[in-house]
């Protein structure tokens, strides 16, 4: 598809997780646009994900940041930046400019890391610039520098294509990469490739598997390892790759073996069993064409990077790497982790893929004119924030990203936070816990979101890609590669950060990657390094590297894989095999914590829900906060399926929705990672995990932390609609979902039904529902209340509540509210509980809508398979990751008419 001069469509790139799929958004004039995928992007082809594809619907600007603040009052911005400016001056002369830290964020586009980098390490002299994408990927890079002496992702999406076998690790890909796991379930249709799902979790990626191997968790190093000694012992070593492109072998391999001798030790180490094990080794050796894929389920560990280098030793073993389909492919989280990574934006970095040698600091030193380089590595996430706690660190800017929702221990954060001498936040929602945060001088700066700012991103193989603008900036919103060049210009260095546009910021990142490079380093886009703001407009998709000399007349031609010859970006260019330790829980389970805490994502949300908690679509798959239990531990506990039980840990505790499931093991449990206090009254896991780090990469564990788990007795349930946000008393248990005209919170209470209805009088009586019309059911004996409120025929409110073991569905009332004016039969039935029309059921396909009900009807109706579903109701013909809930259902199905 080629746009034309005069089409008021945008070509962009979607900001959720690392595939970076291309968009085209077309504006519609009122601030909204429709979204579709661009069947030229080499990403995606045309495809988008439930989360892409409700992009349109997070547009709106309810709850956002539209002006500076400082100290909760609005504010200009001359004197918001004054006042950061001014205080970081202070804070650099009283206490050393090792007093501030930068808290950066994957969310930002490569021009907005450049300056910030820039403006911290080279000109304020302070190194603490970390990011969080310390919590999803630093393990992955500190695994790919110690084996390819650079951070360098070694192949692309098309070994998806060309693959064999496709082992996924620690990677629910069905769920957090769509679009992937796509590519490859055409490539299992085309030829036939086989799917090895390693994870402690029966994920959907798991249920989709040739072969699944259930280990226990922290368990990864032992399978590896005993890999290696296969592939060793039985001739599958590539003796020439092995001696002309690789060192330390030997060391590796003993270790390995005392690690893992033999497949019954692997067996015992994993909890899988050895058939199992036997399986697994024979397919990888016997398969030439492997890529292993592997996400947070092994970088979010205290052991991420040495799972990282135990993956990357069996793919340096056989020499499968760097050739068509096969090799290690680390699969990034978020939309611009790669950029980030580029640009220096992690602690351990300075920029363009350099480090602190001290001829890479000069070199950066002269390339900037920097006066205050720094010269060694700044403290990493988990230290940073323990660094805020203890004082050493005075003032801290945080850009992009909600650390009192993700980051381990964030109570202890939260509350550290009251002592910094400032506290700056780039944000783009006005109600996020992190914008909550109070320093002793606290300034809010209204940031630009997806749809309003410029950029670029880099995915997961390496391409970087446009976010271009469609929509005008909203209220006083500022690019922040633009307010971080206003704080470099006040701080008196008006030459350095004298940019007119991202494209001049673009310019100096590819400069600097090119500089006295020669083919030394991996990142190089000296073929970017002089491209016109007209050029940069209108830049397509490319891969790194891209030096100078590449393509014809210097046109940009990336390199989609690295490696295939052999020569590495070690000192000899000779790739490590890396010696691993012996793998061990970061914690214990013991009598008071006897469970083992996993968490993740879910399908249809993202992060911390600032973006998509505000679609119905990705709010109706899973709309409140739940706790994975396997039946055997449910029925000890007495917990019960949609129940509440409150789980706890060492640091903290959360109260979730029990979900009974064989899907975790006994004695494992699972929590997402998305509802923040915005969305939920308890279910913040930062609060609950402890954070170990790694000792390489310094990533937190976020993957098995000791829990303890018990059921809450409430004395009722229910639910709120309304048309605008209300807030529910304290005490209350609540999670809050976008629904179509409003908002919905279900709730659980102790109060009776006759305070509900007094709250409720109060609601009306007060600013939340002022002066609107009140119907009401009550049958305070036996304790059930419904009403409805209507500002003359509009309905903008109604709740049910009953008691608990009678939970009131929301399905048919929330079908009802979208309808606004309803007829007399409707107000009927919102207050009998009755539904007046038919209800589709909980949500299982987002991006078509379709619920559970009409996929169990058109089963019933004789749909045998997933095409036959998807040709009748659509269900499953978009992004595909609602197929194996749907593969499941033909099964339950089934079972059922038998």
């Amino acid at each position: 598809m080629t746009l034309s001069v005069a089409d008021p469509t945008v070509r962009t790139t979607c900001p959720y997780c690392g595939v970076g799929c291309g968009v085209l958004a077309t504006p519609d004039g009122s601030g909204g646009a429709a979204i579709a995928g661009d069947t030229e992007h080499p990403a995606n082809f045309g495809r988008l994900c439930s989360k892409g594809s409700a992009l349109g619907e997070t547009l709106s600007l309810e709850n956002r940041l539209l002006h500076p603040q400082v100290d909760g009052v609005q504010a200009s911005w001359d004197a918001a930046l004054t006042t950061v400016s001014d205080k970081l001056r202070a804070v650099a002369e009283t206490h050393g400019p090792d007093a501030i830290a930068f808290y950066l964020s994957g969310q930002l586009l490569t021009e907005d890391y450049y300056v910030a980098n820039k403006l911290a390490k080279g000109f304020i002299g302070t190194p603490h610039v970390d990011t969080n994408s310390r919590l999803c990927m630093s393990s992955a890079v500190a695994a790919h520098r110690r084996a390819f002496g650079s951070d360098t992702v070694p192949g692309c999406y098309e070994d998806l294509d060309e693959a064999d076998l496709i082992v996924m690790v620690g990677s629910n890909t069905a769920w957090c990469h769509p679009i992937l796991f796509r590519r490859m379930a055409d490539a299992k249709a085309r030829r036939g490739t086989k799917f090895v799902v390693i994870d402690p979790r029966r994920t959907q990626t798991g249920q989709e598997a040739d072969l699944f191997l259930g280990i226990r968790p922290g368990s990864d190093v032992a399978l590896f390892s005993g890999l290696l000694v296969h592939l060793a012992d039985n001739g599958f070593r590539d003796r020439a790759f092995v001696d002309s492109h690789t060192a330390g072998l030997d060391a590796a391999l003993d270790r390995a073996r005392a690690i893992a001798p033999d497949v019954a030790a692997v067996a015992a180490a994993t909890g899988v069993p050895a058939s199992d094990i036997a399986a697994f080794y024979d397919l990888f050796a016997g398969t030439r064409r492997v890529v292993t894929a592997f996400s947070q389920g092994v970088n979010q560990s205290a052991q991420g990077t040495d799972k990282g280098n135990s993956i990357i030793n069996c793919h340096l073993i056989t020499g499968r790497i760097g050739e068509t389909g096969m090799g290690p492919f680390s699969l990034t989280g978020q939309p611009n982790a790669m950029g980030g990574r580029e640009v220096g934006g992690l602690a351990n970095m300075l920029a363009a893929h350099m480090h602190f040698a001290p001829e890479e600091v000069d070199r950066v030193r002269r390339f900037w004119g920097a006066p205050r380089i720094v010269t060694g590595e700044g403290m990493k996430a988990v230290a940073l924030f323990e660094a805020v706690a203890r004082g050493k660190i005075k003032a801290l800017w945080v850009m992009g990203t909600n650390p009192l929702v993700s980051m381990p221990q964030a109570d202890r954060i939260r509350e550290a936070l009251k002592g910094l001498e400032l506290y700056a936040v780039s944000e783009v929602m006005a109600d996020s816990d992190t914008v909550r945060g109070l320093g002793k001088t606290t300034v809010l700066l209204p940031a630009l979101a997806w749809g309003e700012k410029d950029g670029t991103v880099t995915n997961s193989e390496r391409r970087i890609s446009r976010q271009r603008r469609f929509l005008t900036a909203p209220g006083e919103a500022r690019a922040d590669w633009a307010v971080l060049s206003e704080v470099g210009r006040r701080l008196g260095h008006d030459r350095a950060f004298a940019f007119s546009s991202a494209a001049a910021v673009f310019r100096e990142h590819a400069g600097l990657s090119a500089y006295e490079n020669n083919g030394t380093r991996d990142f190089d886009l000296g073929a970017l390094t002089d491209i016109s703001d007209a050029a940069y407009d209108i830049n397509l998709p490319v891969q790194w590297p891209i030096p100078k000399r590449s393509g014809p007349k210097g046109a940009p031609q990336g390199k989609a894989r690295l490696f295939g010859d052999g020569r590495f970006y070690t000192f000899d260019r000779r790739a490590r095999f890396v010696a691993v330790q012996p793998p061990g829980l970061a914690q214990a389970v013991s009598e008071d914590f006897p469970f083992v805490l996993n968490t993740g994502r879910v399908r249809d949300h993202w992060h911390t829900m600032t973006r998509t908690g505000k679609s119905q679509r990705l709010s109706a798959h899973r709309a409140v906060p739940f706790v994975e239990v396997h039946p055997d531990d449910a029925a000890g506990l007495g917990l019960t399926e949609g129940g509440i039980a409150r789980l706890r840990t060492e640091h903290g505790e959360a109260e979730l929705e029990v979900m009974i499931t064989d899907t975790v093991v006994p004695g494992g449990l699972f929590m997402p990672m998305h509802w923040g206090s915005a969305y939920a009254s308890k279910a913040r896991v930062g609060a609950l995990v402890r954070g170990v780090p790694d000792p390489v990469s310094g990533q937190p564990e976020l993957k098995a932390t000791p829990a303890a788990l018990e059921p809450v007795a409430y004395r009722a349930r229910g639910f709120l609609l309304s048309r605008r946000q209300v807030a529910l008393p304290e005490g209350w248990w609540w999670a809050r979902a976008s629904i179509t005209g409003g908002w919905g919170v279900q709730f659980a209470t102790a109060a009776s039904s006759s305070a509900v209805a007094l709250m409720v009088r109060g609601l009306i009586q007060s600013e939340a529902l002022a002066g609107f019309e009140l119907a009401e059911y009550a049958d305070h004996a036996r304790d059930r209340y419904r009403c409805a409120v209507y500002d003359g025929a509009r309905l903008v409110a109604c709740l049910a509540y009953a008691p608990a073991e009678a939970r009131p569905d929301w399905e048919a009332a929330k079908a009802l509210f979208a309808i606004e004016e309803p007829e007399a039969a409707e107000r009927r039935a919102l207050l009998s509980g009755r539904a007046a029309t038919a209800s589709a059921g909980p949500v299982v396909c987002a991006c078509h809508g379709v619920g559970a009900d009409v996929i169990a009807a058109t089963i019933g109706a004789g749909a045998g398979s997933v095409e036959a579903v998807g040709a009748a109701c659509k269900a499953g013909t978009n992004c595909g990751s609602c197929i194996p809930e749907i593969r499941k259902m033909l099964t339950g199905e089934t079972a059922r008419a038998a």
